[in-house]
Formats: structure tokens, sequence, C-alpha cells
């Protein structure tokens, strides 16, 4: 099991809102994906098995501005997807928003994991048209629960299996927010937040928490990947 990880670094063309920084990266990636012969991935309702973070370094003002040298990350479980990502993002040069100006991308295979951490929101819902909150659920149980069974799902379909492990990826989890973080997307012309929170959670240790923690690092947690959501990174003390 591995996954692509692709270092990205960036020309800012104007300055970005860090609040509207996942939606432009988002747009940039499908954009660089539906002009490849992966075009059907664009369009299809189903997991994309990427993710990817905002700029970094972090602004203080939550200000990138024009002109800004800076860089992002985007990983994904699909080798054919980072080679497409890694030739043709730099080849987006009307974006009117940034520039990819190079890519390097290495491939990471399976290892333990002790500790993880949601360096952006990880979004879940419980219904249509709401998403787990403190303030909205305030249900840790069903949060993991929720976590677990995406997990699963994308490990299915990805690998054409059928495990339905009893035993819950997560071993502990404690959530780093007291309010809500969000992602800013826009929708039919209108601008919608999808709200989630940031972690730190530790797997379990077996076989198949490892797996699943593995498939999380490299295609986000959670849902709305595609938008940057659930990132996560190596916990380090």
């Amino acid at each position: 099991m591995e996954f692509f990880e692709l270092k990205c670094k960036a020309y800012l063309k104007q300055d970005i809102n860090f609040k509207e920084s996942f939606e432009i990266i988002s747009k940039y990636i499908s954009y660089t994906i539906s002009t490849s012969h992966l075009k059907n991935l664009h369009f299809q309702n189903s997991f994309k098995y990427y993710v990817f973070s905002s700029f970094y370094p972090a602004v203080k003002d939550g200000i990138y501005k024009k002109d800004l040298l800076c860089e992002f990350t985007i990983r994904t479980l699909n080798k054919e997807l980072a080679d497409v990502l890694n030739n043709h993002l730099r080849e987006n040069i009307n974006n009117p928003f940034f520039l990819v100006l190079s890519t390097q991308t290495k491939e990471v295979k399976e290892f333990f994991i002790e500790d993880l951490y949601t360096l952006t929101p990880t979004i879940v819902s419980i219904s249509n048209s709401k998403y787990w909150t403190l303030q909205s659920s305030g249900d840790i149980m069903l949060l993991v629960k929720l976590l677990h069974e995406n997990l699963v799902k994308k490990y299915n379909s990805l690998y054409r299996t059928n495990i339905n492990p009893t035993q819950n990826f997560i071993q502990r989890l404690q959530i780093l927010n007291k309010t809500p973080q969000t992602i800013q997307i826009t929708k039919n012309g209108k601008k919608i937040r999808l709200f989630g929170n940031k972690f730190v959670l530790s797997p379990n240790s077996d076989e198949i928490s490892q797996k699943l923690a593995f498939l999380a690092l490299g295609a986000g947690l959670g849902e709305k990947n595609s938008f940057g959501g659930g990132f996560l990174v190596i916990k380090k003390d």
C-alpha cells in the first residue's frame, strides 16, 4: 500500500484570502484533471482518492499576498492521477489566481502510524444539510463511528474488497477547536460554508486500523477531500 505526494511551488497572481484558498486550489486541480485523459474522474460522483493542503507557510493576517511564492501539497492513492498532476499542473497558465511553477513527487510506502493531526478542517455530515460539530451534536462516539465508516467505504471501493472490521480504527481522538472550522465553497453562485473540526487522533495498532489510518493520510479523513477537507500530517512533539 502506498500513496503519492506532490509538493507544489506556486506564484500568486493576486491576493488570496485563506478562507477562499481551498476552493481556488480545488478548481485548479479539477481543471487540470478535466483537460487530461482522466477527465471522467472530474465528473464522477464518487471518491476521488486525493486531498490537498492550503498554501503554506501560514500568514498571520489570513491573506496570501500577490507575488508571494508559496507551496501546497497534494496526496493521492492513484499513481495515474499523480502522474497527470505532476505533468500538467504547470500548464494551467491562464488561471487568474496563481501559477504552479514546479512539482516534486515522491512515493510513500505504508508505515506504522502513532498519531495524526488534521491540518485542515475534517468534514463529517450527519444529514444532507447538517455537519457534525460540538454545537450541533456533541456525540463523540457518533463522530468516531462516521469517520471509521467513511474510511472503510473508501478502502472497499479502492481495493474492491468487503472488509467490515468490528473494531473502530481510532483508539483516541482529541478535538482541538472550540468552535467549528470552515471550508468555503461556491455552489450555484452561492457561498457555502462546510463546517468541520481539527483533531489529534491515535489509530489502533492492528493491521486493518493501520491500513485505514494510512489511507486517511493518503486520501484525506472524512468528507470533501477534493475541497481540501481532512488533510493530515504526522503529529510531532
